[in-house]
């Protein structure tokens, strides 16, 4: 109940540049300095998340800074481009604080100390300090309010399989765990071919309008819907006989209808079988 009221909270405060930073490239950076670093899976997705809300309440008030009534009038081009210069200035070094500070917020594992982190920007031939890295973390905090324990889609995922358990499903619990963590990589990765296909399965056309696109993006940062659509997925290939019954427990317990799992399992394996012929 605790991650519905805050999925949907979330949905309703939803920015208009939701998802823009969590593009193929950036979601792989995180992942593969996440692995150097001998993270556990939860904190680089929290990583990800850290970064994707970051950057959008930075932009938002690089904007707002420099939004003053001349600037509109002549110079909103080029206030975009200085908002640009300094994104792009700072956005490493802002990649690796959220990637220390998500090791923080672990139990399990040891947090990315300054050291490391310091030694690896500085193999990018960067020369930032420990006092700009402490500065770098602080100003991510701050811009967030200090709010950076937030619920990733791989809480939803364990939280939704323990239910699951707990209400009688015959599922295999290790295996289909540890392939929901591969889908759930799979879908940060290739998150726009698999909305893309979403959408037109969702409104039976090729060619969606852009307000359909614009309409669209709830569903895109919908983490229950994801959770819901990696599990269902998950259990069609490991355990097929047991997807219906997987599928009427999802709906009972989210209120997610069988159609939009069904949509989002088929998107997803639509890309995985892309993914994999020659």
């Amino acid at each position: 109940i605790h991650l519905a009221t805050e999925n949907e909270q979330y949905l309703s405060e939803l920015p208009e540049q939701a998802g823009y930073f969590r593009e193929t490239r950036i979601v792989e950076f995180i992942f593969l300095l996440s692995e150097k670093w001998h993270l556990d899976q939860s904190t680089r997705y929290q990583a990800v998340e850290l970064l994707e809300r970051f950057m959008i309440k930075q932009v938002e008030q690089m904007c707002e800074s420099r939004g003053n009534s001349k600037g509109r009038a002549q110079g909103q081009g080029n206030n975009w481009s200085s908002v640009k210069d300094q994104i792009a200035n700072t956005f490493v070094l802002r990649l690796v604080s959220c990637i220390q500070l998500a090791s923080k917020l672990s139990l399990h594992y040891s947090r990315v100390t300054s050291d490391t982190a310091l030694k690896f920007l500085q193999s990018l031939k960067y020369s930032y300090t420990k006092q700009e890295l402490l500065e770098s973390e602080l100003a991510v905090l701050n811009t967030l309010h200090f709010h950076i324990n937030v619920s990733t889609p791989l809480t939803y995922v364990e939280l939704l399989l323990e239910v699951l358990g707990y209400n009688g499903c015959l599922l295999p619990v290790k295996p289909l765990h540890q392939l929901c963590v591969q889908l759930l990589d799979f879908c940060y990765l290739t998150r726009e071919t698999i909305y893309d296909t979403l959408l037109k399965v969702a409104i039976e056309n090729s060619t969606p309008s852009k307000l359909q696109i614009a309409k669209f993006l709830t569903v895109k940062e919908d983490f229950m819907l994801l959770a819901v659509g990696i599990i269902s997925t998950g259990v069609f290939i490991l355990s097929p006989g047991h997807w219906e019954q997987t599928v009427e427990h999802l709906n009972a317990i989210t209120g997610i209808t069988p159609q939009s799992i069904l949509e989002f399992s088929y998107a997803v394996l639509s890309c995985v079988v892309g993914s994999t012929t020659p």
